[in-house]
């Protein structure tokens, strides 16, 4: 095994350092970038890396320009960012070369902790570098204490949470996008890059890559989320949503009804057998609140639900209630976020 509950009594609970806080002295931070640059779910990532007893923070940049990168990293703790390649022209579309590079940057800088945002692409790379450097792995945790060596994961659909600690060196583990606040602690980074000698097992040749395009914010890691339950009724209602989260600058997601009745892809879908989600902000439109559905957003900070049906689930379970019709609601909350933006 390479976790295990705390028991009662731990020594770690009595005070003093154990045999995993002494070995933590070089966190790694697997940073992730989209079109508008380093993702805000990084600094979250990177404040939960630093430690009270101090460390040093690296962060990984795969194929990417660690020197552009260090003034943003820098704000928030990092003491060395590292922009990490292999010698393969479409590594970019391999994820396979991506893990193996990382995991020789680890090995290379001594890491013995590396930490990633729990996205898609986080979640892929990081197992693959556990099961490269045989490693103990805990993805999408809620929280992690360096100082401790342990990790918070949620369990049983978010009914309860386990605090484990990780055996071995070294180890890593995927935080929930939004889970930790980011909080600045700057500091003096310096930028290199780093080549792995990786070979090319020659087992993928990639043709073609195409993308969605779409330029919509990744549901996992929004900020603010708008989600449609069946009482949207359609997959062109799903637009009055969409114009509201333009405004917001939200996400749109729907429930697992409203993926079933085929009015939104799978890839919308929030709850137990979708995207578990933690945004600032998640505002249920039309959803009744059913358990499996409260179990993907419940860490969301501030839950506001709109249903025209007042015994709805979802109220007893939102921090604030609108008791209405969303096909009034949402277009009139539109409106207003509108005239709010317009100059004065």
């Amino acid at each position: 095994m390479t976790a295990e509950p705390l028991p009662a009594q731990d020594p770690a609970h009595l005070g003093g350092e154990t045999g995993a806080t002494k070995r933590m002295a070089n966190i790694g931070i697997l940073i992730e970038s989209g079109a508008e640059g380093i993702k805000e779910t990084n600094f979250g990532v990177i404040t939960a890396a630093r430690r009270k007893s101090g460390g040093n923070l690296f962060a990984f940049i795969i194929d990417g320009d660690a020197a552009a990168a260090k003034a943003v990293l820098e704000t928030y703790g990092v003491r060395k960012v590292v922009g990490v390649t292999a010698p393969a022209p479409d590594i970019q579309a391999r994820p396979e070369l991506q893990a193996a590079a990382l995991a020789a940057a680890v090995t290379h800088f001594e890491i013995t902790g590396l930490l990633g945002v729990a996205s898609p692409k986080g979640r892929d790379l990081l197992a693959r570098v556990a099961a490269s450097l045989d490693a103990p792995l805990v993805q999408d945790c809620l929280k992690v204490d360096m100082d401790e060596g342990t990790v918070t994961k949620s369990h049983f659909s978010g009914r309860t949470t386990a605090t484990l600690r990780l055996k071995g060196s070294p180890w890593v583990c995927s935080l929930r996008p939004n889970s930790v606040e980011p909080v600045p602690a700057p500091a003096a980074a310096t930028a290199e890059n780093f080549q792995a000698q990786t070979v090319d097992p020659g087992r993928v040749c990639v043709k073609d890559v195409k993308k969605s395009g779409t330029g919509a914010t990744d549901l996992a890691e929004a900020n603010i989320i708008l989600t449609g339950g069946r009482a949207i009724g359609s997959s062109e209602n799903y637009q009055m949503l969409r114009e509201c989260a333009e405004v917001l600058g939200a996400a749109v997601g729907a429930s697992r009804a409203a993926v079933d009745a085929g009015y939104a892809p799978h890839s919308m879908q929030v709850g137990q057998t979708g995207k578990t989600v933690s945004p600032k902000l998640y505002i249920a439109c039309g959803v009744s609140g059913a358990v499996q559905h409260f179990a993907g957003m419940k860490t969301s900070k501030v839950i506001v639900a709109i249903n025209n049906d007042k015994d709805a689930p979802i109220f007893g379970k939102s921090d604030y209630g609108i008791l209405g019709d969303m096909f009034e609601v949402v277009p009139a909350l539109t409106e207003a976020l509108r005239k709010r933006r317009q100059p004065k």
